[in-house]
């Protein structure tokens, strides 16, 4: 190739070194898009024959996806005259250290999204009395909701001692994760039953007095 460059006119030359990295990155950005156009239609084919869903198909194809995007960028980066050894340790570490991050804030994040979720499909609103339940047949934290914020819900506790008010604040990522029982505007009051008329009470009088031998 050298001694081909050297036949060749000066300003042909200098064309020849913007040409050729040219020519090689579209050959790396052709054959990356051909794998994942192979790994597309093999996945396809293996969803269909081991019928399996749709759910599962998208991110598997997603994970490939980005696999072959991240190696296409390190080899045209290879290619612009940048080290694979720095680029890849740079990759790797980038990688890691994002991972660790999202790990450890994923708590956070998932709270400020269920409190979307919270606000956008109101299984409960301000004012309504839940229980938080482990299950149906358990009892768990209840009490009023009088607040919700991006990482907790509030509750006021009314069996609570009178002047040392109880609150409980619950993680929004819980609600989703357990049985809620809810009470629209509060506690259902039990009203006390009706009082009974006269003919009932001496009707009951009757029944309770013994009679009288003749």
């Amino acid at each position: 190739m050298r001694r081909f460059q050297m036949h060749l006119p000066e300003w042909m030359q200098d064309w020849l070194e913007i040409l050729i990295p040219g020519v090689q990155i579209f050959l790396i950005i052709f054959v990356a898009w051909l794998i994942n156009w192979l790994i597309k239609r093999i996945i396809l084919r293996a969803g269909k024959a081991y019928d399996l869903p749709h759910e599962l198909l998208m991110p598997l194809r997603g994970v490939f996806r980005w696999i072959i995007i991240a190696a296409a960028i390190l080899a045209i980066l290879e290619r612009l005259g940048m080290s694979a050894t720095v680029l890849w340790t740079a990759f790797t570490s980038f990688a890691t250290v994002g991972a660790v991050a999202f790990f450890a804030a994923w708590s956070v994040l998932s709270n400020l999204f269920c409190a979307l979720l919270i606000v956008t499909v109101s299984p409960f609103r301000l004012g309504d009395y839940i229980e938080v339940l482990d299950s149906a047949e358990k009892p768990g934290a209840k009490g009023r909701v009088i607040d919700l914020n991006m990482l907790y819900i509030t509750l006021q506790d009314d069996s609570a001692p009178e002047g040392l008010p109880n609150l409980l604040q619950i993680p929004n990522s819980l609600i989703f994760q357990r049985v809620i029982r809810r009470w629209k505007g509060g506690m259902p009051v039990v009203t006390e039953s009706t009082p009974a008329t006269k003919d009932e009470e001496a009707c009951a009088m009757e029944i309770a007095t013994p009679s009288k031998p003749a």
